[in-house]
């Protein structure tokens, strides 16, 4: 039976993730909160709460050689230096090429995950989830965080003993 493993973000690393387990025959599920993929590169006029957009005009600085997924290069005809709507073009291409949609649960939120009554034994995860107001959970053999760099932090500075430097915070 294949390892269940639970994906939360469906930006870059979210997909690459999502890829790279249906590449070694695990059973991913994907849980983005927003209604589509792509992370920071989705850009809003208005932003998302707790979610960083980029901004109108932004091209990435590096080129797509060596921003492209090694197993699905960006189309030949593209600029070297991309707008955000090309690469967020180029996530949803391959999203669609990969079939990544099929384990995708948009619009639905990670509430919590913690370790499952028998970790010790299982290694599982409880991961909980709230869609349209309705909660539920799953067991899953590993989790994925991969809500990116800029999400909301959290500093769970209460569970770690020593003195608190807070000047980079």
């Amino acid at each position: 039976m294949a390892q269940k493993v639970a994906i939360i973000g469906a930006g870059v690393s979210g997909l690459a993730s999502l890829k790279c387990c249906l590449d070694e025959g695990l059973e991913p599920t994907c849980f983005e909160r927003s209604d589509d993929i792509g992370g920071i590169w989705r850009f809003r006029d208005i932003p998302e709460e707790g979610r960083t957009n980029v901004y109108k005009s932004v091209i990435t600085n590096t080129s797509k050689e060596m921003t492209a997924f090694s197993d699905f290069p960006f189309p030949e005809d593209w600029p070297n230096y991309l707008h955000h709507s090309l690469l967020l073009e180029y996530l949803r291409m391959y999203a669609e090429h990969f079939h990544l949609g099929d384990y995708m649960r948009l619009k639905t939120t990670v509430c919590s995950i913690r370790k499952h009554s028998d970790f010790p034994a299982t290694g599982q995860w409880v991961v909980c989830t709230e869609k349209d107001g309705r909660q539920e959970s799953a067991i899953f053999d590993a989790v994925m965080i991969c809500n990116g760099r800029y999400a909301e932090r959290n500093l769970p500075l209460d569970s770690f003993p020593g003195r608190l430097r807070t000047e980079n915070l």
